[in-house]
């Protein structure tokens, strides 16, 4: 768990750092600054979707996932917690501590460096991985902080859920988790980190909560081929 106590206390040193400039940048800046975050999100997914061939795969685990997402409510329940710590926290922040929330959360939860490096974390104690991710969240958790607030900050709890849970259970998938595999469901990620850059640009407002099953769905395919 190490490696992401590690990343969650980056995420929150660098909102925190973040949120000392917030009200300093003028707007247009800001403005300008998240388009420019937004188009390097986009390039980010496009090069991690290219990591698989397995088109049918890709597109099967996200109809299906999303299908999934939906029945269980996940980004209405994502929308309830950002909500609710809104409403708690930040009091008239005009939904961008919500925003913050959401966007950070997926942001830091759907790269494939989230799954390998918890992977690697709970079955070698090898946390390098997760090292090298805490810079790069520490990084992006300053400039959304001056962005969005405190909302990212709280991303933090996500995290350590979403990360804590694959380590523990890096024992019992280690073995369907073949290069194969790993490649498709970092290209799902991939898909869904482009959502979240269209998402940040305007130009849509994607579901991606819902769309979060899909990740795994991959390797519960392999589990599938193996068992029949």
């Amino acid at each position: 768990m190490l490696g992401t106590i590690v990343n969650a206390a980056a995420i929150i040193a660098g909102c925190l750092v973040g949120m000392m400039f917030r009200g300093g940048i003028p707007e247009k800046y800001n403005k300008t600054i998240m388009h420019a975050i937004s188009l390097a999100v986009l390039v980010i997914g496009i090069k991690g979707a290219l990591k698989s061939d397995d088109l049918l795969i890709v597109i099967f685990s996200l109809a299906l996932g999303s299908f999934l997402g939906e029945l269980m409510h996940i980004e209405d329940g994502l929308e309830r917690v950002g909500r609710a710590l809104e409403r708690r926290f930040s009091k008239g922040d005009d939904g961008r501590f919500y925003q913050g929330f959401i966007t950070a959360t997926l942001i830091f939860c759907v790269g494939s460096m989230a799954i390998v490096g918890s992977l690697e974390s709970g079955l070698t104690g090898n946390h390098q991985t997760l090292f090298a991710k805490s810079a790069l969240d520490g990084i992006t958790s300053i400039i959304l902080g001056s962005s969005f607030g405190m909302g990212v900050l709280f991303s933090s709890v996500p995290i350590l859920l979403y990360q804590g849970t694959i380590t523990m259970a890096a024992v019992l998938v280690k073995p369907f988790l073949i290069p194969d595999v790993v490649s498709q469901m970092s290209s799902v990620g991939g898909v869904l980190i482009m959502a979240i850059g269209i998402n940040l640009l305007g130009a849509a407002k994607i579901r991606i909560g819902s769309m979060i099953p899909a990740i795994f769905l991959p390797m519960v395919w392999y589990i599938i081929k193996s068992i029949l």
